[in-house]
């Protein structure tokens, strides 16, 4: 006898405009590039590491320098990397206010609010699937608190790239560094989270998340 297996399909379609397509890898290059050039200021030109280097290097060749001048070269290389960093926050910005508007002028069941409500409708009238609309649901859950720290990060970084014309506010700046700072650790785990379940959805009943992103996804 035949063993019928219960559906795992998504109860809501895995439809993606091509500008949400647009706004998620654009979205992903920019965060990457964000959390390299974080990556690179903390190893490769961490001040103390590149000042000792530059001063070993120089003297060698047989140049004669202070740690204070090793230090301002240092400095330097360091704030041109940050200069990178900031550029991609401006577009994080850009692109996060593309997503509000985005959100707007969505086709009515694309749109994010929309299906956390038609999911919300199916968890309390449909018994039979109500795992799977807890699941979903979850899972829109997380999204939202990751829209949440863009909008904090973008939110923050703003502050610090502008803090000489915000001179009023400058007691709180550390306040807002750390803040920036723990939202990056958090994007970053999401994102390890994120990778994980479209792992292990890709490989049981989900299959076709990453082409969906690619593609556009079913109308049908």
């Amino acid at each position: 006898m035949a063993i019928i297996q219960p559906d795992r399909r998504p109860l809501t379609r895995r439809v993606y405009s091509a500008p949400l397509r647009f706004w998620h890898w654009a979205n992903t290059i920019v965060i990457s590039g964000s959390l390299i050039t974080v990556l690179i200021n903390s190893t490769i030109t961490d001040r103390r590491t590149i000042t000792n280097i530059i001063k070993t290097q120089l003297q060698t060749q047989g140049a004669t320098i202070t740690d204070d001048q090793s230090g301002s070269v240092a400095h330097a290389l360091g704030d041109s990397v940050w200069s990178i960093h900031t550029w991609f926050g401006y577009v994080l910005a850009g692109l996060l206010l593309f997503r509000l508007i985005l959100e707007l002028f969505q086709v009515t069941d694309q749109k994010f609010i929309r299906r956390i409500k038609d999911l919300y409708s199916q968890f309390h009238s449909t018994r039979k699937e109500r795992e799977l609309a807890k699941h979903e649901l979850i899972v829109k859950a997380v999204y939202a608190a990751f829209y949440i720290l863009l909008i904090i990060m973008a939110v923050t970084g703003l502050f610090l790239a502008f803090e000489n014309l915000l001179a009023p506010f400058k007691a709180i700046r550390h306040s807002v560094k750390e803040v920036h700072g723990f939202c990056m650790y958090l994007i970053i785990a999401f994102i390890l989270v994120h990778l994980a379940g479209v792992f292990l959805a890709e490989r049981k009943d989900d299959k076709g998340i990453v082409s969906d992103m690619i593609n556009g996804g079913n109308n049908n």
